[in-house]
């Protein structure tokens, strides 16, 4: 669990470093960080403008440290997330940053483990994979079968690939915090 402090910490340099690619500069270096910040582990950056899904970009396993993992993740969710143009300094004033920071990965043999609204689930078979955050379920109303079906479809999967022995499930929990509800 993060501390309010430590939040606030990681909203702040993940809007420095939105701001910095926007502008085409380097990203920030983290100044005073606490040190809880300083360990590994995977986290995503979701950017949204007027409610709107605008950006999302992230690590799934702990690759670097959180705080390393904040500054890159924000930026390429501003300007490379393929799905959308890249944010302009126009958009800056109008969006919202919320962060997911990941717990391990667990691969699960029964999907009945999943509970919704509290897990997120990663999902691969050969060279497909697709992860949808927990609270991806919860904003949409999705049941367990639900989740299942668009987690396979991120993935580029049959909407029913999940229930083929090759396909192989984790589940992750993550603590989720945004600009406007610092605790979640």
């Amino acid at each position: 669990m993060l501390t309010k402090e430590e939040k606030e910490y990681l909203l702040k340099i993940a809007r420095q470093s939105i701001e910095l690619a926007v502008k085409g500069n380097q990203p920030p270096q983290p100044v005073d960080c606490p040190e809880n910040l300083l360990h590994p582990s995977g986290a995503f950056v979701t950017i949204h403008k007027f409610g709107d899904l605008r950006g999302c970009i992230g690590f799934v396993e702990a690759v670097k440290p959180l705080v390393e993992t904040i500054i890159e993740t924000a930026a390429h969710a501003a300007i490379n997330d393929p799905r959308f143009l890249p944010l302009s300094d126009e958009d800056l004033e109008d969006i919202e940053i919320e962060i997911s920071v990941l717990s391990p990965l667990k691969q699960i043999k029964d999907v009945n483990e999943i509970q919704v609204g509290e897990h997120g689930i990663f999902m691969e078979e050969g060279f497909n994979r697709g992860l949808l955050l927990p609270q991806v379920a919860t904003e949409y109303s999705w049941d367990r079968e639900t989740f299942l079906n668009q987690t396979a479809r991120k993935a580029r999967l049959p909407i029913n690939a999940w229930k083929k022995n090759t396909t192989k499930i984790w589940i992750f929990t993550a603590e989720i915090f945004n600009e406007v509800n610092i605790n979640g």
